[in-house]
C-alpha cells in the first residue's frame, strides 16, 4: 500500500488507515473482543500501519485491544490515540495540563508503550484552542518522553487554523464528499506549517457507502438515531451533518456519476486525490469492512470529469446547508 509522510512527524503512514470508534461492536453494541482481533489481524494482514483511536472508544477496550495486539506485532503500527472526551462535563475549564497528563498515563497503561507516538487532543470546546498553558503542557510530555507528538481533532476549520499557532504534528479533520470545506484554507496552511492531516469520518457515517435508504432502521444506541440533530455532541459527527434524506439524494446522483451502487471505495479515493491528506481513517466493526475500505486505495486516480462532477452535486445538494457550518 502506498504510504504518505504525517506532517513532521516525519513518520511515512500508509494513506489507508484504521479508526477504531467501533472496533469489534458495531455502535451501540457491546465490544466483542474477538471479532476486535480479526479486524486487526486484517489490518495488519492488508498493509495498514496507522491505527486511530482514542481513551474512550469503547471505554477504554478499543486501546486495550490495540496494545494486546501490538505486543504481537512490535513496531509494525503507528497508534494515533486522543485525550479530553473522558472530562466530566466536558468543558473548556477541564482541560488543563494535569488533566491530559491523566489520560496519556492511562492511554500508556492501556497500549502497553512506554511512549504514545502522536496524541491529539479530542474535539474540545472551541476556546480551548487559546489556552497557551495546555499546549506547554502537551510539549513538556512531548520533552519528558511520554508522547512523542502531538496536535488536535477539530470540529471546525477555524479551530485547526488556531492550533497551527502552536507546534503541533497533525490535525484530523472530518473531510469527505460532503465537507469539502477543509480544502479552502485549512490544507493549505497544513502543508506551509508541515502539519499532517488525518481525513476522518470520511464515509459520513456510512451514507456514502450507498447502501442506506430512507428505510433504513438504525438501533436506538446507534449515534445515527439519537445524534442527527446534534443532541448528543455535535451534529457533525453523525452523517457529517447533513440532513440524512437530503443526503440520500445526493447519494443517488453520485452512485451515476460513478457508474456504481457501492460508492464507498470512490468515496475514500476522493479523499486520496487531495494530496494534503497524509491518511484516511474509515473505521471498521468487521475484518470484511477492512477489506473493502483498503480498495479505495488501490483504484486508480479519479478523471476530472468525476471531480467536477462531484463538485456539482455538493453545490447542488448540500453547500448551501453545509458549507459555513464547520
Amino acid at each position: 500500500m502506498k504510504e504518505r509522510r504525517l506532517g513532521k512527524t516525519g513518520r511515512m503512514v500508509t494513506e489507508m488507515g484504521l479508526g477504531t470508534w467501533q472496533l469489534g461492536p458495531k455502535w451501540g453494541e457491546p465490544f466483542d473482543p474477538v471479532e476486535a482481533e480479526r479486524v486487526l489481524e486484517a489490518a495488519w494482514e492488508t498493509g495498514i500501519n496507522l491505527i486511530d483511536t482514542a481513551d474512550i472508544y469503547n471505554d477504554g477496550k478499543s486501546e486495550e485491544a490495540i496494545g494486546a495486539f501490538l505486543k504481537r506485532h512490535p513496531a509494525h503500527f503507528f497508534v494515533v490515540t486522543k485525550c479530553g472526551r473522558g472530562l466530566n462535563p466536558h468543558t473548556a475549564e477541564g482541560y488543563t495540563p494535569e488533566a491530559m497528563e491523566k489520560f496519556v498515563d492511562g492511554s500508556l497503561r492501556r497500549l502497553g508503550t512506554e511512549r504514545l507516538d502522536l496524541v491529539l487532543l479530542h474535539c474540545p470546546p472551541t476556546s480551548v484552542y487559546r489556552k497557551d498553558a495546555l499546549f506547554a503542557g502537551m510539549e513538556r510530555m512531548k520533552q519528558a518522553g511520554k508522547i512523542a507528538d502531538y496536535g488536535v481533532s477539530i470540529e471546525k476549520v477555524e479551530e485547526g487554523l488556531k492550533a497551527m499557532e502552536y507546534p503541533i504534528a497533525a490535525i484530523e479533520v472530518i473531510f469527505n464528499l460532503f465537507r469539502r470545506k477543509p480544502m479552502e484554507e485549512l490544507f493549505p496552511r497544513a502543508k506551509e506549517k508541515d502539519v499532517g492531516i488525518l481525513a476522518r469520518v470520511p464515509l459520513a457515517s456510512g451514507l456514502l457507502t450507498g447502501r442506506y435508504s430512507e428505510t433504513t432502521q438504525f438501533g436506538e444506541k446507534d449515534h445515527r438515531s439519537y445524534n442527527r440533530n446534534g443532541e448528543a455532541f455535535d451534529k457533525g459527527e453523525t452523517f457529517s451533518g447533513v440532513e440524512y434524506r437530503q443526503g440520500l439524494k445526493a447519494v443517488a446522483e453520485l452512485k451515476k456519476l460513478f457508474g456504481t451502487e457501492d460508492l464507498a471505495p470512490y468515496a475514500l479515493r476522493w479523499i486520496l486525490m487531495e494530496e494534503a491528506v497524509s491518511a484516511v481513517i474509515p473505521g471498521a466493526s468487521r475484518q470484511e469492512q477492512v477489506l473493502s475500505n483498503v480498495r479505495g486505495a488501490e483504484l486508480p486516480s479519479l478523471t476530472r470529469e468525476q471531480m467536477e462532477g462531484a463538485k456539482a452535486i455538493y453545490d447542488q445538494y448540500l453547500r448551501s446547508t453545509i458549507h459555513n457550518q464547520w
